[in-house]
């Protein structure tokens, strides 16, 4: 996947924070409480897990990117048409100057924020996005993306992708959030319970079943149709929220969508 033509791609001369950038784009928001939205999305590079499905292999097991200033985002992102705007990733928050990012925005655009949720911002946020990552993301010598080792990577990701306080503190933080699991099958829904039941536990805000998101893992048209099905079905079972992947329907796994 290359950069976003829009991108600067060698080290910019530009002074002040940099950011590394994988994509900048306008499109439709694809996934959770805003699907459908249109939204211009910040996709930086760089991630502190390494799920084995992981849908922007870009920015975790094969990080492309270039250097932008936190002006030079800023000033991209107004060419463009959305008042929405999407930081993602990877993991953005393992920038600090991610929050510089957001601020800067903050006056005149919704922010969402996609997060894997092990990492605080004291930044604003309009919508958390927050996917707690299961056991069944996990990556083995058996399932990790071809052409790439777990190595440490099995251990690394399985003892850190949960973390509750950092959870709570996210859920509070924003004005808006919402528990977003990739879901691989009917096995995911255990864990999922314990992990909305453990963040009840430790937060003082009110997690709505309709704030819990099932989402199927698919990262192209034809995974998709294994899973939506059951993970739909899952959803309406539970009382959770069912959240299509839009990107994926209409656009199969092409870049900048």
């Amino acid at each position: 996947m290359p950069v976003s033509d829009s991108v600067i791609r060698t080290d910019t001369d530009a002074d002040g924070e940099r950011l590394p950038i994988n994509e900048l784009f306008a499109s439709l928001q694809g996934e959770g409480k805003l699907a459908g939205v249109p939204s211009t999305f910040v996709r930086t590079s760089g991630c502190n897990l390494r799920c084995w499905f992981c849908d922007s292999y870009h920015t975790s097991w094969d990080p492309t990117h270039a250097w932008m200033s936190v002006e030079e985002i800023v000033s991209e992102v107004r060419t463009l048409d959305p008042d929405h705007v999407v930081v993602t990733g990877g993991e953005p928050l393992i920038h600090d100057e991610t929050s510089s990012l957001l601020s800067a925005l903050a006056d005149d655009y919704h922010l969402t924020v996609e997060t894997n949720g092990t990492l605080e911002t004291d930044a604003p946020v309009d919508l958390a996005s927050i996917s707690p990552k299961l056991a069944s993301s996990t990556p083995t010598p058996e399932n990790a993306p071809e052409d790439t080792d777990p190595g440490v990577w099995t251990d690394r990701h399985e003892s850190s992708r949960i973390n509750l306080d950092t959870l709570a503190a996210l859920v509070e933080h924003a004005d808006d959030f919402q528990l977003k699991f990739v879901v691989t099958g009917r096995d995911d829904l255990p864990e999922i319970e314990s992990v909305v039941a453990d963040v009840r536990g430790v937060t003082s805000r009110e997690v709505r079943d309709t704030d819990v998101l099932l989402m199927p893992e698919g990262q192209t048209r034809e995974a998709l149709a294994r899973t939506r099905t059951r993970v739909a079905d899952l959803a309406a079972e539970c009382g959770y929220r069912y959240t299509p992947r839009l990107h994926v329907d209409l656009w199969n796994d092409a870049p900048e969508t």
